[in-house]
């Protein structure tokens, strides 16, 4: 139940910061093309490696990314999501 609360609010982060440059489900192009989707993170980072980047923020990506540096709670709530989309 509180893995469900997690992958929620993940969903929720995504769909207000990420889904207008990158693909956040299961399938389906990505509207930046740069932007990885995120089903394919795992193929280039194991997912719980990510969390150390999150906290510290990302700085890295496609040009046009903004800057995101999450809270714990975020951090937890995104690996959540994002473990849920794999394939």
């Amino acid at each position: 139940m509180a893995q469900e609360g997690r992958v929620q609010r993940g969903l929720v982060f995504v769909r207000t910061h990420c889904a207008q440059c990158h693909s956040i489900g299961r399938f389906g192009d990505s509207p930046l093309a740069e932007a990885p989707p995120f089903r394919t993170l795992h193929t280039r980072y194991p997912i719980e490696n990510l969390a150390e980047a999150f906290a510290e923020g990302i700085t890295t990506g496609h040009p046009s990314m903004p800057e995101f540096q999450l809270d714990p709670a975020q951090i937890n709530d995104l690996i959540a999501y994002l473990k849920s989309i794999e394939p």
